[in-house]
């Protein structure tokens, strides 16, 4: 089973019906602004207006274990290519990409980086409507913001997708102390005073006033010691460089090196004592299926379950990618993994004796 599907399986219950009643009151809020302020809402209805032809809704894997099917995204090309968060809801061949005009598209995952949690998809469009990746300005606590998003799934066609109003509350680091949140993105975020990372939310749009985008909405966040939830979003400007990269088919913070050779003798799995799901796929995902006593593998904790994302900084998410980095590593020098156990990155260190 995919360590993805321990997301969100505890974000239900209480919460759900108190967060429903809450994005109510503020959807009707946006629906309905108060007529004082008819200045703001023209050019609130001009902003959203613009921007949803800019969001869609992606649906894929999900429905067991209360695991929702559900997610949103973002056009950042002209030629389709979606930015959304990098969930268990891409674990599957069969990604549905659907438009605001109701329009439904097969999703391909371009590339993702699981450090910052974000993938690419592009679906077959030339000419759409899309964000530009480079926001004009950072902001800064008390600026208002509005989020876009596929909240609770409620739009599976040409329904435009769910907008709250706020603010930005803090400029902050999600970094706390070990065990305070289960989430692989530890840097710089938005925390925001509306109720935003809700079921389907995660790879939504964080936009200022004037629709320009400026952060991508994370993944539900519990902190399990208070048990409060954290509504933030990622800056755009720390994804810019990465989205270009993926876009343009290079591995975040990997360059390609013609001058790189392959040694005589070189490592692989089987060296190291890792035993690797079937390469039954195209992208099979580098999962260890088992891993063999008294190995390399083993001598450093290696379980079945994790999920190989890194060899020596580079890109090894699929068994593919994995046999072809460890190709051109001697089996004398040591070997960095970096993989994902639950909501956890490790990196551990093999060396053949």
């Amino acid at each position: 089973m995919s360590p993805h599907l321990s997301v969100a399986h505890e974000l239900r219950g209480v919460v759900r019906s108190l967060t429903v009643a809450v994005v109510s009151s503020l959807l009707a809020s946006i629906c309905f602004p108060l007529q004082p302020l008819r200045g703001v809402e023209t050019s609130y209805s001009r902003t959203i207006a613009n921007v949803q032809p800019k969001m869609v809704k992606i649906y894929g894997a999900g429905g067991i274990r209360g695991l929702e099917a559900y997610q949103s995204g973002l056009l950042i090309s002209a030629n389709g290519h979606v930015l959304t968060v990098w969930s268990y809801v891409l674990d599957t061949e069969d990604v549905s990409v659907v438009l605001n005009d109701g329009r439904k598209f097969q999703g391909q995952l371009v590339g993702a980086d699981p450090r910052l949690g974000i993938a690419i998809l592009k679906v077959d469009l030339n000419e759409v409507p899309h964000f530009e990746r480079r926001p004009p300005d950072e902001l800064e606590p008390g600026d208002r913001i509005l989020a876009f998003s596929n909240l609770y799934g409620v739009a599976t066609g040409n329904e435009p997708t769910s907008v709250l109003h706020g603010t930005i509350a803090a400029r902050t680091q999600l970094s706390a102390r070990r065990g305070a949140f289960n989430t692989t993105y530890k840097g710089p975020v938005y925390i925001l005073d509306a109720m935003t990372n809700n079921p389907g939310a995660a790879g939504g749009a964080l936009t200022d006033r004037r629709g320009n985008l400026v952060g991508l909405l994370g993944k539900e966040l519990r902190n399990t010691e208070t048990e409060t939830w954290l509504n933030y979003a990622i800056p755009v400007a720390l994804l810019a460089d990465t989205i270009d990269d993926l876009i343009a088919g290079r591995t975040p913070a990997q360059t390609v090196d013609i001058n790189r050779k392959k040694p005589v003798q070189p490592l692989n799995t089987e060296l190291l004592g890792i035993v690797l799901v079937p390469d039954v796929l195209d992208k099979t995902p580098a999962f260890v299926d088992s891993v063999r006593k008294q190995s390399a593998a083993a001598a450093v904790n290696l379980r079945p379950d994790d999920l190989i994302l890194f060899a020596n900084e580079r890109m090894a998410a699929t068994c593919k990618q994995l046999a072809e980095e460890l190709s051109f590593i001697d089996r004398i020098d040591p070997v960095t993994l970096t993989i994902q156990r639950g909501q956890d990155l490790l990196d551990i260190t093999l060396q053949l004796p």
